[in-house]
């Protein structure tokens, strides 16, 4: 087992490549996060260079929260926990706490991967975790699924996501077309939070048919999922001429997926690709208790979700 490819040190460390057919994906050692994915030399996500940092979220797993948590502040079993104000200009704590810490490679072939590593009690979340995330590529595309397990004494809380920005080589999100497969949509306040949910028919944020995503500003969680007979929602992000695009397929431990078209971004990144973000609960699940998981000792997660491309470019 080789645990790096050479050369690859930089700002997010060891570069993991994983092959398929004319498949290739990368994930990096920081945080463990999906680097890079393409087919038939087409990049499928707008990631990053192996010599950048990560910005925006790009691939990073999101644990033990996703999105927001209000204030940093929440209650659980009696008592009172306040998390760091990673997102200061809002007052709110975001992503977790493991998007910027080394994961270790635990084991590898050539089409797949396991990476992992511990979540030790620490001011704002006194609870200890293992979590590991497997990246696999085969004929339908790559999956991922994130596993975490209370290794400790006590009850914790916990949420998980990720975070990757889907691209169909429009340079712009606006002529792409999206389709998300959901009923309903949360509202938010100017921080983030939800302050109720609403029907997406007869709104701008009805994508259950396949439209361009035009001037529309998304930074959306969608729920009310409509799936599959395999228990899967999928969203799909197509070229303008319907040609080929990239499906993400929400399976087992996903409760709703957020949508983000990159609008307080930077630019040159500003609406360049749409992030589309499966999540087994929404922002501030932590106060509110929405889809919030609740492991007991020695109970373990699982969120499963992956990305299928589709079509031709010629």
């Amino acid at each position: 087992m080789s645990a790096q490819t050479p050369g690859a040190f930089g700002p997010t460390g060891e570069q993991w490549e994983l092959r398929h057919g004319g498949q290739r994906a990368v994930v990096v050692e920081l945080g463990g996060a999906l680097r890079h994915y393409e087919a038939d030399g087409r990049p499928l996500l707008d990631g990053f260079a192996a010599d950048a940092p990560v910005t925006g979220g790009r691939g990073q797993l999101l644990v033990p929260w996703p999105n927001r948590v209000g204030g940093g502040r929440y209650r659980f079993d009696g008592a009172d926990h306040q998390l760091p104000l990673s997102e200061p200009e809002h007052h709110n704590a975001i992503h977790g706490l493991l998007r910027w810490t080394p994961w270790r490679l635990l084991d590898r072939s050539g089409d797949a991967l396991r990476a992992g590593t511990t979540l030790h009690p620490q001011p704002g979340y006194p609870f200890l975790l293992e979590v590991t995330a497997d990246y696999r590529l085969d004929d339908t595309g790559l999956e991922v699924i994130v596993r975490a397990t209370n290794t400790g004494t006590t009850r914790a809380p916990y949420g998980v996501g990720q975070h990757p920005y889907l691209t169909v080589g429009t340079g712009r999100v606006d002529e792409a077309l999206l389709t998300v497969p959901a009923r309903l949509r949360l509202r938010t306040d100017d921080a983030g939070l939800p302050i109720g949910e609403e029907p997406v028919e007869g709104t701008e944020y009805d994508f259950r048919t396949p439209r361009p995503i035009g001037a529309v500003h998304l930074d959306t969680a969608f729920t009310g999922l409509d799936r599959d007979g395999d228990g899967r929602a999928v969203v799909r992000l197509a070229h303008p001429s319907g040609r080929h695009g990239t499906d993400v397929w929400l399976g087992e431990g996903t409760r709703c997926v957020q949508v983000y078209t990159g609008d307080t971004l930077a630019e040159p990144e500003r609406r360049r690709g749409v992030a589309v973000e499966a999540m087994s609960c929404p922002a501030d699940a932590f106060r509110t208790g929405t889809d919030l998981a609740v492991l007991e000792p020695g109970a373990r997660h699982v969120l499963r979700w992956g990305l299928s491309p589709w079509g031709s470019a010629g």
